[in-house]
Parts: C-alpha cells; sequence; structure tokens
C-alpha cells in the first residue's frame, strides 16, 4: 500500500478513537475499564492511570516513561502523543522548569490533548500537528525523545528515526516502546486496513527494525522484549513489543 493511503487510513482510524473515551491497545474501541487492564497489563502503575484518566486510552505497547531517565529540566518530546497520557506523565517528571511537545499527525487528537492540558493547568506541555517523519521541531533541542506504539504506524521509518536524531541534542536519548514483528506477514495482512491502524500491517521484522535506528546513526540498546502482548492482545499473531534505549552519540 503506498504511503499516502497508509497515512489515510491511520488517521481516519485515530480521529476515529480520538472522539470516544477509551481505545484498547493498539486496535479497536472498548471500554475504560479495559482500557485501564491493558495499561496495566504494559506497565503502568494505578497512579499514572488515574492521573489523567481522560489521555488514557489505553493504545500503548509498554512504558516509555518507566524506562526513560527524563529529569526536572529537560526538554522531551513525545513522537505520535495521541491524547496526551505519556506526555502528561513526561510533564511530572521535568516539572515547572522544563517542557513536553507533544506531536500527532491527527488534528482530533491534537484538540483532545489541548483541551486536557487546559482542563487540568498543564503549563510546561504543548501540542503540535505534525508527522513524525517532518518533525515541527528545531534541530539540536530535545533532550528526551519518547514514543509508544507510533512507529510502526509510519511508513518512512528510517526517516523517523533520522528526524530524531535531527532534533535531539549531543547525547540526547530516545525512549520507546513500539511492535515489531518476529515473522514475515502476507501480502493479504500488509493491505489490511484494520492490521495497519491496529500497528501490526506496517511493522518491520525485529531485526530490520533495531537496523533502521543503526542506520540513521543511532546507537541502540534493547531493554526489554515482550512476546507474551501477542496472545493478550494480538490474537497470536507473530510479535512482540520491544523496548529500547536510542542515543545520539
Amino acid at each position: 500500500m503506498e504511503s499516502d493511503k497508509i497515512k489515510q487510513v491511520v488517521k481516519q482510524s485515530y480521529a476515529k478513537l480520538a472522539k470516544q473515551s477509551s481505545g484498547c491497545g493498539c486496535k479497536c474501541s472498548c471500554s475504560s475499564d479495559a482500557s485501564q487492564q491493558i495499561s496495566k497489563s504494559i506497565g503502568y502503575s494505578d497512579e499514572e492511570m488515574t492521573s489523567i484518566p481522560e489521555a488514557n486510552m489505553g493504545l500503548g505497547c509498554g512504558n516509555p516513561i518507566a524506562i526513560s531517565k527524563i529529569k526536572a529540566g529537560d526538554i522531551v518530546l513525545d513522537l505520535g502523543c495521541g491524547a496526551g497520557f505519556d506526555a502528561f506523565l513526561a510533564a511530572k517528571k521535568v516539572a515547572n522548569i522544563g517542557k513536553v511537545i507533544g506531536v500527532d499527525m491527527t488534528q482530533e487528537m491534537i484538540e483532545k490533548a489541548k483541551s486536557i492540558a487546559e482542563k487540568y493547568n498543564y503549563k510546561n506541555v504543548e501540542f503540535k500537528l505534525g508527522e513524525i517523519e517532518n518533525l515541527p521541531i528545531d534541530d539540536n533541542s530535545i533532550d528526551v525523545i519518547i514514543s509508544n506504539c507510533v512507529i510502526n504506524l509510519a511508513p518512512d521509518k528510517l526517516k523517523v528515526f533520522q528526524e530524531a536524531r535531527r532534533v535531539l541534542k549531543q547525547g540526547g536519548k530516545m525512549y520507546i516502546s513500539d511492535i515489531v514483528l518476529l515473522e514475515e506477514l502476507s501480502e493479504e495482512q500488509r493491505s489490511n486496513e484494520d492490521l495497519i491502524a491496529g500497528c501490526v500491517g506496517g511493522a518491520l521484522l525485529r531485526d530490520d527494525y533495531i537496523a533502521r535506528v543503526k542506520q540513521a546513526g543511532l546507537q541502540v540498546n534493547i531493554l526489554s522484549e515482550n512476546k507474551d502482548i501477542s496472545k493478550k492482545q494480538y490474537q497470536g499473531l507473530p510479535l512482540e513489543s520491544l523496548s529500547l534505549e536510542i542515543i545520539k552519540v
């Protein structure tokens, strides 16, 4: 499927989710309780899940905040921020002397995130409409990048990592959780719009994903690999959730 078509499928799917009160993994709409259970299973604490309930849509495949080394004063960028759940959690870590910027290509998600930020009076969070393959962010301006189950949705993953390298400061780090494949999909699966929007159809094989990071000139450390997520959220498809620390050296 062509890149423009893939982006259209993703935008339509997440625009629809933004208008609902919850999501369900990367895959479907479901109840708020189910979203909470998914968030707990991928590493979020009860405190995190209840801190900004409207922003927790159960759309992740890991908890990049838990594995990150965000500190007070950092400038943090959230790639594919959705309704802002991880961005708001990061905002507490950077405190009033830091800042969090969330970027998402879905207008409805950005509007939802901005509305939640206003409701809870977050002054150190900003949300921008944009594509993670072409970030509306200055060069060498970011201390830490986080991303949760989003890069798999981008048609050009190498460009995403090249953009990450561009905006990171020297020594800056990126903490991501993402879906990667353990076996190649069929052409039919690759073209299935539900699987594309569900973080599977556009995913790369595990080793190819890591190779893209290195090709972009970044150093990568594998922090964890969660194969159980396949049975819990993805009907046994040959995939895993991969958590990485990526460094601009």
